[in-house]
């Protein structure tokens, strides 16, 4: 059976942090029965035309997952393996924030069936914490990954870096505290700043700066370093990993196969019917349930994607792996040849500046093409 990977989103968190542009809403009473109850239906409606598959991973992202309660948890998950058939080393991820997590709930997610946990750190720094709206401190940050280490077999948690006055010997510093704490994968990401978010009104009015681009550029290449030295690898552009350690459902984005994905503001990847689809659901949490309830599934949108579009999706995220996109597998995920997809040109200059190299079996970025993508890849993806 083809595989297939599985993202259910749990839209609500405690609070709303500044710099955050997912599908995140802040109740003051959350509908959980409700809103598990129509997760359920929409996965049932899911399976039902997907068909037979082999389910590869099962991930709960947020908003604040780890606000569900375990049994909640273990109906999905329950459900979703009934649906499909389990792969003997399925990944099954839940993300939690430290201020919601405590003993209890951690062994009661991990008897469902959750089997790794990424935990959203941020900082160990307190001032940094307040800046980035995160309403606990380093020492339960430490507190939880601790404690996920003795209960879950796989831990992983995000720090943002390049933030207003923060400079490389801090960075560096602030790392190694957290490597020194990591299990076989961290997720460190460049702060940047969102439309729509709380951040962008600030930094438009000019209320605070980031780090210049040279030094932000050095903050990257000083991640990459100290991560090396405690034996995790840049696999991704903001993802590093032991070996084996690496996020298998992520890597199903990235190598740009199947998923599905249900919830609020959900998207999914699918192929039905030979036809390769775009689906995505509506974002408002109680406008998603009304749609489920009514009709089995709160999608608003379901397309079929052109070779040409499936083909500049693959570029965009395949070449954010250090593997970069596999030409065998672009062929038979796109139906066109991996030339026939970028400017010859560009990619000519790309490959001459050291920005790109290209092979008969894949088209990789460079570690220093890795930093150019986001000017990079408008020009080189036809």
């Amino acid at each position: 059976m083809d595989p297939l990977a599985l993202y259910i989103h749990w839209p609500f968190c405690l609070a709303k942090c500044p710099y955050c542009d997912f599908n995140s809403h802040v109740r003051e009473r959350i509908p959980q029965a409700r809103m598990v109850a129509a997760l359920r239906r929409e996965l049932a409606y899911e399976a039902a035309r997907i068909g037979p598959r082999r389910l590869t991973s099962i991930f709960f992202g947020g908003g604040t997952p780890s606000l569900l309660d375990p049994d909640n948890v273990a109906a999905l998950i329950a459900d979703a393996t009934g649906f499909f058939a389990p792969d003997e080393n399925i990944e099954i991820t839940l993300e939690a924030n430290p201020t919601s997590i405590e003993a209890g709930r951690f062994a009661g997610y991990r008897a469902a069936g959750v089997n790794r946990v990424s935990i959203g750190v941020q900082s160990f720094d307190p001032a940094a914490l307040a800046f980035l709206g995160r309403e606990h401190s380093a020492d339960q940050a430490i507190a939880a990954i601790e404690l996920a280490q003795g209960i879950f077999p796989r831990l992983s948690f995000d720090l943002i870096y390049a933030r207003p006055g923060q400079e490389e010997a801090a960075w560096r510093g602030e790392l190694r505290r957290a490597l020194s704490l990591a299990a076989d994968h961290l997720s460190l990401y460049q702060l940047t700043i969102e439309p729509g978010t709380k951040f962008a009104t600030l930094f438009g009015r000019g209320e605070f700066a980031l780090p210049e681009e040279d030094a932000a550029a050095a903050m990257y290449d000083a991640t990459a370093e100290e991560a090396a030295r405690f034996g995790l690898e840049a696999y991704e552009i903001s993802n590093y990993a032991k070996p084996g350690g690496e996020s298998r459902h992520n890597l199903a984005y990235w190598r740009y196969q199947d998923y599905a994905g249900i919830g609020p503001g959900a998207h999914g990847r699918l192929t039905l019917g030979g036809n390769l689809i775009a689906t995505s659901r509506h974002r408002a949490p109680e406008a998603w349930a009304d749609l489920v309830e009514r009709d089995g599934t709160g999608a608003t949108v379901e397309e079929t994607i052109a070779p040409a579009d499936r083909a500049r999706e693959a570029l965009l995220m395949g070449l954010r792996l250090a593997t970069g996109v596999s030409q065998a597998d672009f062929l038979v995920r796109t139906g066109m040849a991996l030339p026939d997809a970028v400017d010859p040109k560009i990619l000519t200059a790309c490959i001459e500046e050291g920005y790109l190299t290209c092979t008969d079996t894949a088209l990789i970025a460079t570690a220093e093409g890795r930093k150019r993508l986001d000017a990079l890849l408008p020009a080189l993806v036809r």
